[in-house]
């Protein structure tokens, strides 16, 4: 489990935020469990995690001045022209309560498809992430999008996800199947 080392901020605001990232730190500010606390984390460390798309699919310990809390990375800003991480947001969470969170999509075994072998073609994904709950203990990396079956013309939708033991799509529990890839080629 990732440990992220973290202090409280006293100050806050646009120019106490501009001195912490001219130090390299990070402004953050963690809410959930208990009251919002705002907190600085290490540029460097954040920067290099959030390049990682694990980082955002595993349940992460945050050491505040020495108190350990479990969280959830929720969203990041980046510098829209600098490789700058300028905020993050982390979400508190009780291992033993599911969690609603997105985990990305991924397609697989779409190299064996007729679809791609015979007729020349492409999955192509609609969306990179799907909204689930999911037990933090049992978090995926990733779903999977099995497309060795397709051919061309085929959509595929949030029920043919392989979900793990554990993950449920909020889609699906409001019986909206909506589409997350399509199936393009030459049908014969």
């Amino acid at each position: 489990m990732t440990v992220i080392q973290a202090t409280i901020r006293s100050e806050q605001g646009t120019g106490a935020s501009r001195r912490l990232r001219h130090a390299n730190k990070v402004p953050a500010v963690v809410y959930g469990v208990g009251e919002t606390q705002a907190i600085t984390v290490d540029h460097k460390e954040m920067y290099f995690a959030l390049q990682k798309e694990a980082f955002f699919t595993q349940v992460l310990k945050l050491s505040i001045d020495g108190k350990e809390q479990d969280v959830i990375v929720r969203d990041y800003q980046m510098h829209p022209v600098k490789r700058q991480v300028q905020h993050i947001d982390f979400q508190a969470i009780d291992v033993n309560q599911p969690v609603r969170m997105k985990l990305p999509v991924h397609i697989v075994n779409a190299e064996k498809s007729h679809a791609v072998k015979l007729q020349s073609g492409r999955v192509s994904l609609l969306t990179t992430v799907v909204d689930v709950i999911v037990d933090p203990k049992n978090i995926p990396a990733a779903l999977e999008l099995d497309c060795e079956k397709v051919v061309a013309g085929d959509i595929l939708h949030l029920s043919d996800i392989n979900y793990p033991a554990g993950v449920q799509s909020t889609a699906l529990k409001r019986n909206s199947n909506l589409a997350v890839a399509t199936v393009t080629g030459k049908k014969r």
